[in-house]
């Protein structure tokens, strides 16, 4: 039986929060449909989560779909109800998290956003980004979701009227700090959301701690972050670990633009690995691969993947370049549909170098990317095994009745060398990773 459902916006997040309970030795799922039977799930399944696919709606879409996937898990008896953010907060933040609230006919929802291990912190309301509040980092200039705010309770608001109150780390529940006018609703007592500040594991300990024993973990939300320190307290603790086996071929596919990914890019091209860049046209045009010339560039990129033991395929523009937009607008594709087109040729590719029988560990950077591929090889169900590194996730898929592997990151984790370092793990051995 389902005892925790995860609610996340986008692919890479909801594998990076699930794994936190799969790395405790629960069962774990991921699915990609949101209407999906929770009462068909297999059995041992413990948490479920639900891509729901809401980064890019507009709020009132968002709004509905968060609504609806608790409201029915509500109905199905599922005790408790998680719903993932960014751990830097982009996305509908105050939509979704108002739409469980309201769903699950709680007073509170308890949201708890830091990710100190990644660098991620809330301090007085604030959130930042390695100590830079998050509308000055890299996250405040996404050319897709950019974050404009800092203070938490202006990013809620930015989509909701509902009351915010911020809990600092050393003031206890006791010492609540109202940051907002109050909402008084006609129909029931008084809702809200608790911003809880935390700036290290230790203190998303002591949180979840605080809000186990006041019974205030049926409905929460947070990042991986704080999912990390739920397993013990929510009884999802289970099997021994394992080591499993790659294939000494290391394969990395980028569709993300974040800053963060880049410079992995570069440090891992400079240590070796063979780049291989999309040409505008390659990305945006629906027909270009199944064209002869499409079907060229496909064998020869396969063929080069296949003998080189480090590749990169790439869908960023050279630094100091602008060439995709460019394309973009002499063809009239607007920003959305440039992002969708990118994710979905990137996956078609990926399925097209399964099918020829890739021999590769594969890498997958962004959630769109890995989504796009999903969708391509028809797969809805995936099961995250372990963390590679921080936010770096190892996790397995069945196409058919053979079983793959594929490890996937959101473009904003993970330190300048994480690629090599990855590489050296899967191709030299030099660290055992174990699951």
């Amino acid at each position: 039986m389902i005892t925790l459902l995860i609610i996340a916006d986008d692919f890479t997040g909801a594998l990076d929060t699930g794994v936190q309970f799969a790395a405790a030795g629960t069962v774990v799922r991921v699915v990609t449909d949101t209407g999906y039977d929770y009462r068909k799930a297999d059995e041992g399944v413990r948490v479920l989560v639900m891509d729901a696919e809401t980064r890019h709606l507009d709020s009132r879409e968002a709004y509905e779909v968060v609504w609806n996937i608790t409201k029915r898990a509500m109905g199905c008896g599922i005790p408790f109800i998680y719903k993932k953010t960014d751990s830097a907060l982009r996305g509908n933040i105050g939509s979704e998290l108002t739409a469980l609230l309201d769903a699950s006919g709680q007073d509170i929802l308890p949201f708890i956003p830091a990710f100190p291990q990644m660098g991620r912190i809330t301090r007085e309301g604030i959130h930042y980004i390695n100590d830079v509040p998050v509308k000055d980092s890299v996250f405040g200039k996404d050319p897709f979701e950019p974050v404009t705010c800092s203070f938490i309770p202006d990013i809620i608001h930015q989509q909701s009227s509902i009351q915010v109150e911020v809990i600092k780390e050393e003031d206890g529940d006791n010492n609540k700090v109202l940051v907002e006018d109050t909402q008084v609703f006609d129909d029931g007592p008084l809702s809200r959301i608790a911003v809880y500040d935390a700036r290290s594991q230790e203190g998303l300990t002591a949180v979840a701690l605080d809000l186990y024993h006041k019974g205030r973990l049926s409905v929460m939300a947070g990042c991986a972050g704080f999912a990390s320190v739920l397993p013990g307290l929510l009884g999802l603790e289970g099997r021994e670990s394992y080591a499993p086996e790659f294939i000494p071929r290391f394969l990395a596919a980028c569709g993300s633009v974040n800053p963060i990914t880049k410079k992995q890019l570069d440090h891992a091209e400079g240590h070796g690995f063979v780049r291989i860049r999309l040409t505008p046209r390659q990305k945006l045009d629906r027909g270009y691969w199944k064209t002869d010339e499409g079907q060229t560039v496909l064998r020869k990129w396969m063929l080069q993947c296949q003998m080189e033991r480090r590749s990169i395929l790439d869908s960023n523009d050279y630094d100091g370049t602008d060439e995709t937009m460019e394309y973009a607008r002499e063809k009239g594709i607007g920003l959305d549909e440039v992002r969708t087109r990118i994710a979905d040729s990137m996956g078609y590719i990926l399925k097209n170098m399964v099918e020829r029988g890739l021999n590769s560990t594969l890498l997958i950077t962004g959630g769109d990317t890995l989504l796009g591929f999903m969708n391509q090889i028809n797969v809805c169900e995936m099961e995250p095994v372990c963390e590679m590194a921080p936010g770096t996730v190892l996790s397995r898929f069945k196409i058919k009745d053979n079983m793959y592997q594929v490890i996937s990151k959101s473009g904003g984790f993970g330190t300048e060398d994480l690629l090599v370092q990855l590489a050296d793990t899967i191709l030299d051995k030099k660290e055992r990773v174990l699951c």
